[in-house]
This record gives structure tokens, sequence and C-alpha cells, in this order.
């Protein structure tokens, strides 16, 4: 029962508010999981038939919820990439981590989940060779694809990413890795030991199964709280110091990008770039009011001013203030005819 742990830009798809709490979700969902089947498994380890028959559902529903985290870790790398698989021809990472392991995984749950199911079957209506062996290769097989997922998940290459990721998400990985192996050992194992079951009405789980099952739960969940931690890292990170597509696929989606724009997201973008430019003129128009409201005021303070000071003249001030009349051209030849 493992997940996809990297540490790729592509993993930062839609809006940052959604995609923060997607993320969570899906780690969130992964440690309830976990929880799940440490629990169902334990129960396997009581005497009574009744408690581990509950148990068996109980890690139908964690397995369930595994492959769910999964599907979403699948659709969200591929998101990422806006669903365009020929970017897989340049970044061979890309088809052997982001995209093969999640399915990988997923394959794996679903056998794993077919197994338990033959389990249960049984103990509700009995003893079936046909069963039994299905249910056997089944518990073999899926903890199988989770090992190589987990291979997978280990071999990752990185180039740009920083120290601080790189060891978060080994101690993400190493933990997925060991669980699944014990899974595995678990699953052979359990073929030679069907008769050394602890339940006396129920022989085909083997007591070395459950043990190391339960210790692979065990190391998923401490994954599982280590990938919340990472998920958390990553979210403050917010693409700084995360892994680009290599070969040339990031600049080749960059470009695809360019070119094509969904018609709601341009409109959307034309809408808002006039909502801008209105905001804009409106801003200019009511500085302009206001400068030319500043200007009218101060001219009228000046003529309340210029006002005030004419009502403080006294009468002489106004008698002194006029001039004196010039002497004309024709005075003067009046007075010399004259004389």
């Amino acid at each position: 029962m493992v997940k996809l742990a990297t540490a790729r830009e592509s993993r930062t798809y839609g809006p940052r508010p959604a995609r923060n709490r997607w993320e969570y979700i899906n780690a969130g969902l992964y440690i309830f999981a976990a929880i799940l089947l440490v629990g169902g498994f334990m129960a396997q380890l009581s005497p009574t038939r009744l408690s581990a028959k509950s148990g068996l559902a109980v890690v139908l529903i964690g397995l369930v919820l595994v492959t769910l985290v999964n599907a979403h870790d699948l659709v969200a790398h591929m998101a990422g990439i806006d669903y365009c698989f020929a970017l897989m021809e340049f970044d061979i990472q890309l088809a052997l981590v982001e995209f093969a392991v999640p399915l990988v995984n997923i394959v794996g749950s679903i056998l794993t989940f077919i197994g338990v199911l033959f389990f249960l079957i049984q103990a509700e209506r009995g003893h079936s060779y046909r069963l039994e062996k299905h249910a056997l290769n089944t518990l073999i097989a899926g903890p199988a694809c989770w090992a190589l997922g987990s291979i997978h998940n280990v071999c990752q290459i990185y180039e740009r990413s920083g120290g601080h990721v790189q060891i978060l998400q080994k101690t993400v990985q190493v933990p997925f890795l060991v669980g699944s192996l014990l899974f595995l050992v678990g699953g052979v194992v359990n073929r030679n030991d069907i008769y050394g079951s602890i339940h006396t009405n129920f022989k085909i789980l083997g007591r070395s199964w459950v043990w190391l099952s339960l210790s692979g739960s065990l190391l998923f969940l401490v994954g599982g709280l280590l990938n919340l931690l990472k998920v958390f890292k990553m979210q403050q990170m917010d693409r700084m110091g995360l892994e680009k597509l290599r070969g040339g696929a990031q600049q080749r989606l960059g470009r695809e990008r360019e070119g094509q724009v969904p018609l709601i997201l341009e409109n959307s973008r034309r809408r808002k770039l006039d909502e801008d430019e209105r905001a804009v003129s409106r801003k200019q128009r009511e500085e302009v009011r206001q400068v030319l409201e500043d200007r009218r005021r101060r001219e009228q303070s000046k003529e309340g001013m210029q006002v005030s000071e004419d009502s403080r003249r006294t009468p002489s001030e106004e008698v002194r203030r006029v001039p004196a009349p010039s002497p004309t051209p024709y005075k003067d030849v009046l007075v010399g005819s004259r004389s």
C-alpha cells in the first residue's frame, strides 16, 4: 500500500487554494487508510472468528481508500501537464514515475483487495480450494506491484531540486519500500504457512502473514505521516526548489499553453483587462477632479483674503491711493493764449 512521493513542479496543478486543499485531503486519507489497515490486521490476532471477519472488512475499506489516493496522484500529475502524453517521449521519468507508479499501485491495491475479499468469502461460506488458490496468488501479486512502484519511487533523479526536498522525499520513500517488501514476503510465506493459522475455524490466514502485514502497515503509517510533513513543506515553497520537466518537455509544455489558451480563459482575461483599464481611468478622473477642486479652493481663498484686506483699509488710505491728475496739453495752450 504505497503512494507516489514526488517533488515535480507539474504536481502544482490548478488554483493554489484548491490544490492545497486537495493535497491535504490526499495525505490525510492515506494516513486514515494506514490506520484502518493497522486496526484490521490487529483484529486478526483476536482468537474470535467475528473479530477476524470484522478486521478483514476494515482492511478492505483501507484498500479502497488507498486506491482512491493513488488515482488522485495519477490525475494530479496528468492535469499538471494538461494530459499531454506526448511529453513522456522527452522526459522518461515522467512515464516511469509520475505515470507508472500510481498506475502500478492501483493495480496492486485492486489485487490485494481481491485476495482479502476471497478470504472474507471463505470465512462466510466455508473453505474453497479454488478461492484459496486465487487468494494466495493475489496476495503475492498485489504486494509485488507495490514493491515495483516503491522501487520506481526511490529511483527518481533530481537535477534542480534542493537538498531539503530530497531529504523529505527519501524519508517518505524508504518506509514505503520496506513496508511493500514486508507485504510481499508475507504473501510468499503465507503459501507455506496456511495451516499455522491462529484461528481454528479459519485456517487460510497464516500467523506469519498477519504479523508481517501488521509491520508493513505500521511502516505505511509512518510514511504517511512523513508525507503529510512533506506536503506541508512543499506548499510553503510554492514551486521554489521543485523539479521541472527535463529533455525540453517543460519548454514544449509552455509553448503549448501559450498557443492554446481556452476561449473562456481568454474572455476572462480580456474582461479583467477592461476592468483594470476602467478602474485606472476612473482613478485618473478622480485625481483630475481633486486637482481642479484644490485649485478652485486656493483661488477662492485668495479672493477672500483680498476682500478682507480691502475692507480693512481706511478712507485716508483710499485717498492716498488715488493718483494725482496729470497736466493736459490743452490747459497749457489756454494758459499761453491768456498771457
